[in-house]
């Protein structure tokens, strides 16, 4: 977590009749309920921004397996394309990787005497381990008609969310912990939040490309494109009267 300079205003204004001042001294012509004048007076604060930056690497992984085949029969090419496809899909689901995070896309065309038909299955991975020993039997076990791809590592919608939320929080403790020592130094305490607003937020990825790389172990690579999110804040606190001790009897 990093944090820029911050920008720190503290007001602290004369109250009428002070209820900070001496204990002993009682006014005895004072009412219940403040006055006018006292109800206009402001409120005493320590205004500072704070900000904060965060990342987080990819969780998930899609990868592409796209099979080929050319026959002079139309159901002959259908046959020998399914059941490529279907070993892939079995595969898959011996891993334990849902049905909705599987697509299958088909397309077939005639060329001259031949039919070729062409098949991609799309599978996206939670766990990269898992993804890794998948592309590992397919290669294995596959023909030349299959090709597997490598993985292109992607953050989820829920994944970035949860940063946005977390830098944003962060950004706010950063801030008042920057009042809680500016209120130490001005003798006072720090009271509640009385504003917070967000000011700025931006985000970027890392740019590494998700090509191959054997130089490069599957969670290094992932970890090159991680998502940062940075935010800044500007909050003002309530300045309360630091507790004063009892005295003795």
């Amino acid at each position: 977590m990093a944090s820029s300079p911050s920008r720190v205003f503290a007001a602290l204004l004369p109250v009428a009749s002070d209820s900070y001042g001496d204990e002993n001294l009682v006014d005895f012509g004072r009412v219940g309920k403040p006055t006018t004048a006292e109800a206009q007076i402001p409120p005493r604060e320590v205004q500072v921004t704070g900000s904060a930056e965060l990342s987080c690497p990819p969780d998930r992984a899609s990868v592409s397996i796209s099979v080929s085949s050319s026959k002079e029969s139309v159901n002959d090419v259908k046959n020998s394309v399914s059941r490529r496809v279907e070993y892939i899909l079995q595969t898959v689901r011996q891993h334990d990787v849902k049905v909705a995070d599987t697509a299958v896309t088909k397309y077939i065309q005639r060329v001259d005497d031949l039919y070729i038909m062409e098949a991609e299955v799309r599978v996206v991975f939670l766990d990269f381990d898992k993804m890794q020993r998948v592309r590992t039997v397919l290669l294995e076990k596959l023909d030349k008609s299959v090709c597997v791809g490598d993985p292109q590592f992607i953050h989820s919608p829920e994944c970035l969310s949860t940063l946005r939320r977390r830098v944003c929080v962060a950004a706010v403790e950063n801030a008042r912990l920057k009042a809680s020592e500016v209120c130490c130094t001005l003798g006072q305490g720090l009271g509640r939040a009385l504003l917070v607003r967000e000011e700025e937020s931006r985000e970027w990825s890392g740019g590494f490309p998700n090509g191959r790389d054997t130089t490069l172990t599957l969670h290094q690579r992932a970890g090159l494109i991680a998502h940062t999110v940075s935010s800044r804040v500007f909050v003002t606190f309530e300045l309360r009267p630091k507790d004063r001790p009892r005295k003795k009897l």
